[in-house]
């Protein structure tokens, strides 16, 4: 996703900002030779992180665990697969 092409990058709404930032490092990663699934991991690690401390355990376990049947739903699939 390149938020430059649609005209985001310097959009006034933090979380579009806060995407273009993340896909720049993401891109500059793979530029450098990291895998994917490194970065997804240490991305996760972050995310999680900064919740736990900007909300606590409990929230962020909540969280997590709400977010099973939506990844089993598609909501995070940028593709299909046809069965």
């Amino acid at each position: 996703m390149d938020l430059e092409a649609f005209g985001l990058a310097d959009s006034d709404d933090e979380s579009l900002r806060a995407l273009h930032l993340i896909l720049q490092a993401w891109e500059d990663g793979a530029a450098s030779g990291l895998a994917p699934e490194q970065m997804a991991y240490a991305a996760l690690f972050t995310a999680l992180s900064d919740l736990v401390a900007a909300y606590g355990e409990d929230a962020v376990a909540l969280l997590a665990a709400n977010l099973g049947p939506r990844i089993k739903s598609g909501e995070f699939s940028l593709t299909r697969a046809q069965h």
